[in-house]
């Protein structure tokens, strides 16, 4: 009996460590990257402005060929919401909605998604002329883990993990808007 009492404060111990070191974890995350296009910037925004365009080069679109798809609004405007359902695991179930355009520089999206976890972040991508024929565009999100789900911020490397499907996008963008 003394063990056992032993184990169970050992483990009551370690929870209230782990509860008290998440109250210290950040909570907030944001991600950015960018890419130069070699084409005229009303045309990229025009492009990207358009959600049901992220088929040709979001690589979360492109995780399950078989996502039941549905789209509500018009594209290319505020209020204009794309919904996906997946039973693939890392795809899950979800919506983003654009909420903010300011014509020829960004366009705001809220991404909630349902399944596998309930989550709400923002997403936006905005675009900037550095030439006649070249524009910048940046793709970005940004979160919050509430405590004490914020503790496997620790493990979790939102910066790699979301990075490189954010760069492998845009470069994909790249690719489909320069040929």
């Amino acid at each position: 009996m003394k063990i056992l009492k032993r184990v169970l404060f050992v483990i009551v111990g370690i929870v209230i460590l782990a509860l008290v070191v998440a109250l210290f974890v950040k909570k907030d995350y944001a991600v950015e990257r960018e890419v130069t296009i070699n084409r005229p910037e009303p045309e990229v925004f025009d492009f990207i402005k358009h959600v049901k365009n992220q088929d040709q080069y979001s690589v979360w679109n492109n995780m399950d060929p078989a996502m039941k798809k549905s789209y509500s609004g018009t594209d290319g405007t505020v209020g204009f919401k794309y919904s996906w359902e997946s039973t693939k695991k890392n795809v899950g179930k979800g919506e983003q909605e654009i909420v903010k355009i300011t014509e020829g520089d960004r366009i705001d999206m809220k991404l909630r998604f349902k399944e596998p976890f309930d989550a709400e972040d923002d997403a936006y991508m905005t675009t900037e002329a550095i030439g006649a024929d070249k524009t910048k565009v940046k793709w970005g999100f940004t979160g919050k883990m509430a405590w004490p789900m914020n503790l496997i911020m620790l493990c979790m490397k939102m910066e790699e993990m979301i990075g490189k499907d954010l760069q492998s996008g845009l470069d994909k963008l790249k690719t489909t808007l320069e040929k």
